[in-house]
């Protein structure tokens, strides 16, 4: 017959033994729910990682592209150049970057010059000229210039090729020019196509690369060896009237150069975007 030592080393074994079967229990349990985490997570990880090449966690652009500021205005010194006219500066936000703005320029020399400016390729261009324009600050200008290489020079109120707002913006769309080709590769006959066609609106800036309210109309071709004129738009009506003006005669400007015409050109108004619908007369005014 056991003893009583002995049977209490057998209960004190079986106690041992379960405390170390549950502790293995839950040693297995804490393993499984681990790995279980890390499962988890390490999916998490690939899908976020997917997410984030795909740009899930990029900005949204049609919410963040109104936010940003597109186009840097930098101001001029009106106080160095008695020239420049002070109407406030654009925005520079909320510009759009699609498609085309029309701009119609009416003019003392027959029917309206229409132009399509490009909100894809020079946005701040044609935002300038539409912020402008809003202030009427084309109506009843001169253009003062028909260049000797073949456009009409607008948009300076002074007259003077100094003239403007006071604020500038940099150029946006230079043409590029050709890299040249063998002459063995090129083709009997073939030209280069111009940098300027005919009927292109530029942007033009004293120094280059300052541009504010001046613009260039070409009615010629012209590719000039280093462009500098930043690329707005493009005539899409009236090009007979540009063309009716390039023929006009010109004598010397004061830098003793041969551009200033011999006839008055205005431009009675300059809008861009649709033309306001004149209100109808009321019945009292009809009376």
């Amino acid at each position: 017959m056991a003893s009583s030592k002995d049977r209490q080393r057998k209960l004190a074994r079986a106690k041992l033994d379960r405390q170390m079967a549950r502790r293995a229990v839950k040693e297995r349990r804490s393993r499984r729910v681990l790995a279980g985490v890390g499962s988890v997570v390490a999916v998490l990880l690939v899908v976020a990682g997917v997410a984030w090449i795909g740009g899930a966690f990029d900005s949204d652009p049609t919410t963040d592209a109104a936010d940003q500021d597109l186009c840097l205005w930098t101001p001029q010194n009106a106080s160095t150049n008695s020239n420049l006219k002070d109407v406030g500066t654009p925005p520079t936000k909320n510009i759009p970057t699609l498609g085309t703005e029309t701009m119609t320029i009416s003019t003392n020399q027959g029917e309206p010059v229409v132009v399509g400016l490009d909100r894809e390729l020079s946005p701040c261009g044609t935002a300038d000229i539409g912020y402008l324009a809003s202030k009427k600050f084309y109506d009843n200008t001169d253009c003062h210039e028909i260049t000797t290489y073949g456009a009409l020079r607008c948009g300076d109120p002074s007259g003077t090729g100094l003239g403007g707002p006071t604020y500038s913006i940099y150029n946006e769309n230079l043409p590029t020019v050709p890299e040249p080709t063998p002459s063995a590769s090129a083709a009997p006959g073939s030209t280069a196509a111009p940098l300027y066609p005919k009927g292109t609106v530029a942007l033009i800036g004293n120094p280059p690369g300052t541009n504010g309210s001046q613009f260039l109309i070409f009615f010629k071709d012209y590719s000039p060896a280093n462009p500098e004129f930043s690329i707005v738009g493009k005539v899409t009506g009236g090009l007979a009237t540009v063309e009716k003006i390039g023929k006009i005669s010109t004598s010397n400007n004061e830098a003793g150069e041969k551009v200033r015409p011999s006839q008055k050109i205005t431009i009675k108004t300059l809008t861009v975007g649709d033309a306001p619908v004149a209100a109808a007369p009321s019945a009292s005014a009809q009376s």
